[in-house]
């Protein structure tokens, strides 16, 4: 399956913070997309990876996209080498997207800046002829997304553009709170942390809102380049 967009995050629930409402977005264009976890978030306070394999798989039907794969790279200690490199390199030739979504460059979980950079390392080194892979025993040709964009995370890092997600903020609190494991919940006895906070689910809105202010519209999201953004005419920006 050919997929237009690939949205790699290094743990369960990643992708949907950082852009589920373009994701929801461009699949109502028809686009196809999908979605890779790195981990299985083991590490996480509340909850446990079987809980977050069910919580994935929900939050993947309520966007609606193609696929989800888990990776099972080691939560907190994956790296930035060969071996994750090789396997990414195999599901980006598997899937040919032609925009990868990935995680923030810098962030306060450790593995979100790492997971960003492995990512982007090996959308680059899928497109060069030499590396050979396999995948279910046939061998794959090389094959380099046309953009790779980085979602915005914890952080407040500045968007290099953000994008117009009016009327689809409802879809990806939907696929947020999925989690149920993971965010605000009244009734639960777990141990708070940080993003199971009331504060943190509010957030996710009025971020949408900051940034949606700012282009003239009610939400966006941004995402930040590690190139140059061009454009045809000036026109084509708003």
């Amino acid at each position: 399956m050919k997929l237009d967009i690939l949205a790699f995050g290094a743990h369960p629930d990643d992708v949907e913070l950082g852009a589920a409402a373009t994701i929801a977005k461009e699949i109502s264009f028809g686009k196809k997309v999908g979605i890779i976890d790195l981990t299985q978030g083991e590490l996480g306070t509340r909850g446990s990876k079987e809980l977050r394999k069910e919580e994935a798989s929900k939050a993947a039907n309520i966007l609606g996209v193609s696929v989800r794969e888990n990776l099972e790279f080691a939560d907190g200690f994956f790296k930035n080498d060969k071996e994750h490199q090789l396997k990414i390199i195999k599901y980006i030739r598997k899937y040919q997207p032609e925009i990868v979504l990935c995680n923030t460059v810098d962030d306060r979980h450790i593995d979100h800046g790492k997971g960003s950079k492995l990512v982007s390392d090996a959308c680059f080194l899928s497109g060069l002829q030499k590396i050979t892979t396999e995948f279910d025993g046939k061998p794959q040709q090389q094959w380099r997304p046309k953009l790779v964009y980085h979602y915005m995370q914890w952080k407040n890092i500045q968007p290099d553009f953000v994008v117009d997600v009016t009327g689809f903020m409802d879809i990806k609190k939907k696929a947020i709170l999925a989690y149920s494991s993971q965010f605000y919940d009244p009734n639960s006895k777990e141990i708070e942390t940080p993003i199971s906070t009331k504060n943190f689910i509010n957030s996710i809105e009025y971020r949408a809102c900051e940034l949606g202010r700012l282009i003239g519209v009610d939400h966006a999201e941004g995402f930040t380049v590690e190139r140059f953004i061009a454009v045809t005419s000036l026109d084509k920006l708003i």
